[in-house]
């Protein structure tokens, strides 16, 4: 998904604009998630990049998206950018601790 959000509406209120993008982004992310997996992955991550235009976007986290979304109503900007990619990912295998030796 990379898509420019408008955040104002002439018949609806700027909270609501913010809910509804919020909405679509979450939205897409369970619909990508759903997919099936290619073989030999674990999961899906995604690539998420945000910004107040396509050339000003920068790297962010996918738990980041709403905090970033707040921040822009809070700035009553016109619109922001938006772009979110899924790739599919293994997960790294955590050291295993020998919790028995002191």
């Amino acid at each position: 998904m990379k898509k420019t959000f408008a955040l104002t509406h002439p018949q609806k209120a700027p909270a609501r604009v913010v809910e509804s993008v919020k909405h679509d982004v979450k939205k897409y992310i369970r619909r990508e998630r759903n997919k099936t997996l290619p073989a030999g992955t674990d999961f899906w991550d995604f690539d998420c990049k945000f910004g107040h235009t396509e050339q000003e976007a920068k790297v962010i986290h996918v738990k980041e998206i709403n905090k970033y979304i707040d921040e822009a109503e809070k700035l009553e900007l016109p619109s922001l950018y938006l772009e979110i990619l899924a790739k599919p990912a293994t997960r790294a295998q955590r050291p295993d601790f020998d919790f028995d030796e002191e």
